[in-house]
């Protein structure tokens, strides 16, 4: 994966973060950062894959 891309997906995942956190705290799950990096990796790779699916749609025009 870029490594440009992928610091773009994290800037993405931060800024839904807050929200995120607040959703799962008012279903009653505390948040940590230990908690939340291995939901940024998944998410990173989720970005990656609609990136590559949105790319190759573009290549096709």
């Amino acid at each position: 994966m870029n490594e440009g891309k992928s610091m773009e997906f994290m800037q993405i995942a931060m800024k839904y973060l807050p929200e995120a956190k607040q959703q799962l705290e008012e279903s009653g799950v505390e948040l940590s950062m230990e908690m939340i990096q291995p939901f940024m990796e998944l998410f990173t790779k989720v970005m990656n894959e609609a990136y590559e699916m949105g790319r190759q749609d573009a290549l096709k025009q």
